[in-house]
């Protein structure tokens, strides 16, 4: 059996592992049960009554959190000399085409989230085996395939995110960061889960959200009680 180390114990005496809390409950014993020295991610694991092996139950979507992630995105974008002021003004880090390929070709994949325009994709496509594993692969659904190049990078740094469902039915992601004040937390899980609801499939059955568990980085998960996330 593995030993539990001096914090997790300190974390597992805060709160009820069997209970089922209200959001703003929930959200502070997070943040009460975060030891980490770093600036620990917040985030949320939603398990939806979805069979995502079936296309019509697959979820996935954009959201754009009121209060942001908190992290520091790093934005490539790739695309025509003539959309690059565009993208640079807007804030991306990286802007270009033909160089910028040639690095991923070579393994260079040190950014976050990659914006391209429809007429680049023929290029793009030839780096699916580079940028699909990491999940870089620009897509139209995530707003990441566009000719509306500054919208999308000023989104992307305003704190969009895509997200969808993994083959085990959950959804993951992080909404935020521990330091975050409570509120603007509750916040945003209010409008993560407020997406996630809209984007139920018609050919789900039963249940749809089946439960609810918020954490931090290496923190233990505290379920919440869906009717306070969705009221």
């Amino acid at each position: 059996m593995a030993k539990i180390s001096k914090k997790r114990k300190e974390a597992f005496a805060k709160f009820d592992k069997s209970k089922v809390y209200p959001l703003t409950e929930a959200v502070q014993i997070v943040k009460d049960i975060t030891y980490t020295k770093f600036d620990a991610s917040f985030d949320i694991d939603v398990r939806l009554g979805v069979d995502p092996r079936k296309a019509n139950q697959m979820v996935r979507g954009i959201v754009t959190l009121p209060h942001g992630t908190g992290k520091v995105v790093r934005v490539l974008v790739l695309c025509t000399p003539d959309k690059e002021e565009e993208a640079k003004a807007a804030g991306a880090d990286y802007v270009g085409l033909d160089e910028y390929v040639d690095k991923i070709k070579k393994g260079w994949t040190d950014v976050d989230v990659i914006i391209t325009m429809p007429s680049v994709m023929p290029k793009i496509g030839a780096l699916g085996k580079v940028l699909g594993p990491r999940g870089l692969m620009p897509n139209p659904k995530a707003g990441t395939v566009t000719m509306e190049i500054g919208k999308a990078v000023a989104d992307v740094k305003a704190g969009k995110i895509d997200f969808k469902v993994d083959k085990y039915g959950i959804i993951h992601s992080g909404i935020g960061k521990v330091n975050f004040a409570a509120e603007k937390l509750v916040e945003n899980t209010r409008e993560m889960m407020s997406t996630i609801i809209k984007l139920k499939p018609t050919a789900a059955k039963g249940t749809y959200i089946k439960s609810i568990y918020l954490s931090s980085t290496m923190s233990p998960g505290v379920q919440v009680d869906v009717k306070s996330v969705t009221l």
